[in-house]
């Protein structure tokens, strides 16, 4: 399918329709490529397409598939969604890190503020702050990167995630055709992904000791949360230790990958049409303070803001083609017959790219999502689905969005962006599960005076 298979199969789809039976090996493969495919796998035969399959890759990272993303649909996934949805990402949870974000937020812009240079990697500094939130909303507090027990040499949490998206990005053959899982041992794909695992689960289990040795103060962060509920016996199931760690590890990945290429992607296009950002930069600085931070009571005041977050989210959805589903019965989808043990892939981005939903869908206008159309990103309405849909949808949609706006609105109201002289704005896309910018967004950042 090549390095960028969101565009490979929406190819194939223009020339075979919104619905493709493939076949990988002898292994059959759904793939979806219209809003009328994904409401009949995500909503109509929902909980049929509700397993995942197999990943070798992400159960050697994950402890087993003992998370709530890659683990398959059962008694224990149930479990752990109901502790993600009504404990540990809860709306009155995601409030309560209300000051964790316009705190990491405002020490962003102090970063660019006193750099002492005109030019700013702003690609590095988001995935800084979106490390930093979630690091403390999660875990606490701030740490600065990955291993250095016993020795190790110590990693930042950019470069340790990048690998892990780049490593569970990979095609594995063997979980098509188990008797060629020796490629990817020969290969090194599966060496990476044990040492990652080894090096997270070092991390993690460091983080789990420091809150079971602590005397807890103030509010509880997410660790505090799962450590409770094992101990106080809360769940059906014991919620075990290699569980607590790996939804962690969920919740991290998804919080800081994700977040961080879409707030890249959003200025990305607001580059690309300055236009559109004085828009925004306008209605931003209309309502918040010349010289106070945006704070999250500012956000409900900014539809504009809102509309170029969603356009950058069907244009660039974080993760292209939704991770996929493995239908448990026989089952028929748009008139076909589609066998127990097929694949789905949700193709996402096709369905950003589909002219049967979107007027013009290759250009970037914001105002389509305005004038009274109210379609949304959680699932319902299914021409525009970043986060997936369904049992499986993302239960993390309301934390990345808050961080998304603030984000952005923060950058528009304290800064004037712009290319450094004879640089072109490069918008290729880095090969990985998880799709950022190939090359960082080096940015001219000048103090905005009001």
């Amino acid at each position: 399918m090549g390095p960028f298979p969101h565009r490979s199969l929406h190819s194939l789809s223009q020339a075979h329709g919104p619905l493709m039976l493939l076949h990988f090996a002898a292994a059959p493969v759904l793939v979806a490529s219209s809003a009328t495919a994904a409401h009949d796998i995500f909503k109509t035969h929902d909980l049929i397409f509700s397993n995942r399959p197999k990943s070798t890759i992400s159960e050697k990272i994950l402890y087993g598939g003992k998370d709530v993303v890659f683990s398959p649909y059962g008694e224990y996934w149930r479990q752990m969604r109901r502790i993600c949805v009504l404990q540990v990402l809860s709306s009155k949870r995601v409030q309560s890190f209300r000051d964790v974000r316009e705190e990491e937020t405002a020490l962003t812009i102090k970063k660019i503020s006193d750099s002492g240079s005109d030019v700013v990697n702003l690609s590095k500094l988001i995935v800084e702050l979106t490390a930093n939130v979630v690091c403390r909303a999660a875990l606490g507090r701030k740490y600065d990167g990955v291993g250095g027990r016993g020795g190790g040499a110590r990693r930042g949490f950019e470069e340790v995630l990048g690998e892990v998206m780049e490593v569970i990005g990979f095609f594995d053959i063997g979980d098509f055709v188990p008797w060629l899982k020796w490629v990817n041992r020969v290969n090194g794909v599966y060496g990476r992904a044990e040492r990652l695992a080894k090096e997270l689960d070092e991390f993690m289990e460091g983080v789990v000791e420091e809150h079971e040795g602590r005397e807890r103060k103030g509010g509880q962060d997410l660790v505090d949360v799962l450590l409770e509920i094992q101990r106080e016996n809360m769940v059906e199931i014991p919620l075990q230790r290699d569980s607590i760690k790996a939804l962690i590890l969920d919740i991290f990945a998804a919080g800081t990958d994700t977040t961080s290429a879409t707030i890249e992607w959003v200025m990305t296009e607001l580059l690309r049409h300055p236009q559109a950002m004085k828009k925004l930069q306008a209605e931003v600085r209309l309502i918040a303070q010349p010289n106070q931070p945006v704070i999250e009571d500012d956000l409900d005041q900014m539809p504009y803001l809102k509309a170029v977050i969603k356009e950058t989210l069907r244009l660039h959805p974080p993760i292209p083609i939704i991770l996929p589903r493995e239908s448990t019965k026989d089952i028929q989808v748009m008139g076909y017959d589609i066998a127990a043990g097929t694949r789905v892939l949700v193709n996402a981005w096709a369905i950003g790219q589909d002219p049967a939903s979107w007027d013009e869908p290759e250009e970037f206008r914001p105002e389509r999502f305005l004038n009274g159309r109210s379609i949304d990103f959680r699932g319902q309405d299914f021409e525009f689905i970043p986060f997936g849909a369904g049992r499986r949808g993302c239960p993390g949609i309301q934390f990345a969005a808050v961080l998304n706006e603030l984000a952005v609105a923060n950058l528009l109201h304290k800064f004037d962006f712009a290319l450094p002289d004879g640089v072109e704005l490069d918008v290729s896309e880095a090969q990985a599960i998880t799709v950022h910018k190939k090359f960082p967004l080096i940015l001219v950042a000048t103090p905005w005076s009001c």
